[in-house]
């Protein structure tokens, strides 16, 4: 029979064709889905050591034969996986004695760290550098006499890593160890662990308290120095503790010219000339020892003149804005002037500060529906009482009426 409806004639293909090229589209990227997962898992199986086990978010050691020597690293073209490991396990490894600098560098989404029944001997200061995300750490049944507390300053762990098992030393490089157990005292690792002293005899690590041993306590004297620009101060950093603490002054990126005189127990910080610029800037003394580190701050409140940083032409936003940027210590007071005379603030013409960072103010006279009355010369004068700076700038808003222009309304 002769199709009436149109000259076209429509299939049951045509009906359902988008659906059906709909649903080949979502299978085949559901296939592509699994084909990509599955090529992952051969590429982490392939660089995977052969008496390993490896997923795409875990790596496990267990076997003691061969045994592995450092930690399993896939090759560079496999970073990208490299970096989805969440969970490690290592145990019974007769033949790793030591976690260094680049063990893990690669697993910066590590969470779950076992190391248990080696021959651990030694943990670098840098190895888990860039292990930030590092939830659970278990040492336990390792050959560790002793551990740097810089080895885990990078960490944030809730919990205290796991050492039970090993031959730690009742020493001072262990004392930090008991430190940070006795302010989690309720946690079985503090109950358990156990060190060895110098007679060969195990006991509680919570009980020892080694001759000599004291971790650094500092003090900074002035700690907010007031000052105007261009002098010249003196800070002293003075430190206690036992083994002496090496102090360090943090004076990195200072625009003002330094001088350090360090001594065993204390560090003379000078400050020559002091520069506008350095202002508000807080200056870091560390001090450490092997039982730990601490800090103290110097403060840096510098007084000087205010300056006009930047004065702008008019941009027109939402409302008419004349940019500038101001800096001065204390906060120097804002006067508008128009053709030499004294702007007068109110709702539709006043100053606002947008930002303020440190001593550096950036804001805009704001000016709401300005007309040709407004055009002319605006200067900005910024006082405090170290002295003052002035800037002008050239406004045009609207063209002032034309006089001969006719309006076509007849006077009566």
């Amino acid at each position: 029979m002769q199709n009436k409806i149109g000259t076209s004639n429509i299939t049951n293909r045509d009906i359902v064709g988008p659906a059906m090229d709909s649903n080949v589209r979502e299978y085949g990227m559901a296939r592509l889905g699994i084909f990509m997962v599955l090529m992952g898992l051969w590429r982490v199986s392939a660089a995977c050591p052969a008496f390993c086990t490896c997923s795409i978010s875990r790596i496990a050691c267990i076997d003691p034969e061969p045994g592995i020597e450092d930690f399993p690293i896939l090759t560079l073209d496999d970073i990208e996986m490299d970096i989805n490991i969440t969970d490690i396990y290592i145990a019974n490894q007769n033949r790793l004695f030591d976690i260094n600098d680049n063990s893990l560098k690669y697993y910066s989404n590590l969470r779950n760290l076992t190391v248990t029944n080696t021959r651990l001997t030694s943990i670098s200061s840098q190895a888990f550098f860039n292990n930030t995300r590092l939830q659970y750490l278990n040492l336990r049944d390792n050959n560790l006499s002793t551990l740097s507390w810089k080895t885990f300053q990078n960490l944030n762990m809730t919990s205290f890593p796991l050492l039970s098992g090993n031959p730690l030393k009742c020493v001072c490089e262990n004392m930090w160890i008991k430190l940070r157990l006795q302010e989690d005292i309720d946690s079985t690792e503090s109950q358990e662990l156990k060190c060895i002293d110098d007679r060969a005899v195990r006991r509680a690590i919570s009980r020892f308290t080694p001759p000599d041993c004291e971790a650094p306590a500092v003090e900074v004297s002035p700690s907010i120095i007031k000052m105007t620009e261009g002098s010249d101060v003196r800070a002293v950093c003075s430190a206690t503790g036992s083994p002496a603490p090496d102090i360090l002054w943090n004076i990195d990126s200072l625009f003002t010219i330094t001088k350090i005189n360090a001594l065993e127990l204390e560090s003379n910080l000078t400050l020559l000339g002091l520069s506008p610029s350095d202002n508000g800037r807080v200056i870091t003394c560390n001090v450490e020892n092997v039982v730990g580190q601490t800090e103290a701050y110097l403060q840096l409140n510098i007084l000087f003149r205010p300056t006009i940083l930047e004065l702008l032409e008019p941009l027109r936003l939402h409302h008419w804005c004349i940019p500038f940027s101001v800096t001065g210590n204390p906060k120097p007071e804002l006067r508008w002037y128009h053709k030499d005379q004294e702007l007068h603030e109110q709702e539709y013409i006043k100053t606002e500060i947008h930002e303020s960072t440190g001593s550096v103010h950036h804001g805009c006279l704001k000016l709401v529906n300005p007309t040709h009355i407004h055009n002319g010369q605006y200067t900005l004068v910024v006082r405090n009482e170290y002295g003052e700076d002035r800037k002008e700038i050239d406004a045009h808003f609207l063209l002032p009426p034309d006089p001969d222009y006719d309006t076509g309304l007849t006077a009566v």
